[in-house]
């Protein structure tokens, strides 16, 4: 007997509301490995999204936009029209509470494969500051998607809702950096507008002109 593939309802995308976090947090893990499910890879399973989602709504819920469909949430993008303000927003207010919660003692590998500790170090030793890059494209984003969601168009369109909103700000520029293990984001931003600035080891920084 052969088996009839699912076929998934119609996504929406829409401005994020508060109610998203949980379903942010979700797909954040569910993604975090380079576009796989980083979920063997974390003790606990809301770090990920403690550093690299729920800031975004929290310092700008404009800038969040969120894909869901009759499953529920699948995706979203989260992006800060400022870095640098960004970074002095949660150096005041986001780190101290996570800098507390996740002592540096845990910043230790433990050697189980686990990477909890990276992120523990991340958010122990990150600091504002200001880069050339930010002059020109001061913006940056995070996009995850879930696999169901892929193929389906929705990371174009999360994208045109966030540069939309960016440019009705009068924000000039957008940036963002693509790990090398990950060569299908890259393309996909290449097709979206992004360019290339540069390349490195760790992957590459790619740039968006909105003005």
């Amino acid at each position: 007997m052969t088996a009839v593939p699912h076929s998934f309802g119609p996504a929406v995308v829409r401005p994020f509301h508060p109610a998203d976090l949980p379903g942010m947090y979700r797909v954040c893990l569910r993604t975090g490995d380079s576009g796989r499910d980083a979920t063997p890879l974390y003790r606990d399973p809301d770090l990920l999204g403690h550093v690299y989602a729920a800031p975004y709504p929290a310092a700008d819920p404009a800038l969040t936009f969120v894909a869901t469909d009759e499953q529920g949430l699948l995706g979203y993008i989260v992006a800060t029209a400022d870095t640098y303000s960004f970074e002095v927003w949660q150096e005041e207010h986001w780190w101290p509470g996570l800098r507390a919660r996740y002592p540096p003692a845990l910043a230790v590998d433990p050697g189980d494969r686990t990477h909890d500790w990276r992120r523990v170090d991340h958010l122990h030793r990150t600091r504002p500051h200001r880069h050339d890059l930010y002059v020109r494209h001061p913006a940056h984003l995070h996009i995850d998607i879930l696999p169901r969601g892929q193929g389906r168009g929705l990371g174009r369109r999360l994208v045109n809702a966030l540069t939309a909103a960016l440019r009705g700000s009068g924000v000039p520029g957008l940036h963002l950096g693509v790990g090398s293990g990950n060569p299908g984001a890259r393309a996909f931003y290449l097709t979206v507008g992004f360019t290339e600035l540069s390349r490195q080891e760790w992957g590459s920084q790619m740039v968006m002109a909105l003005d």
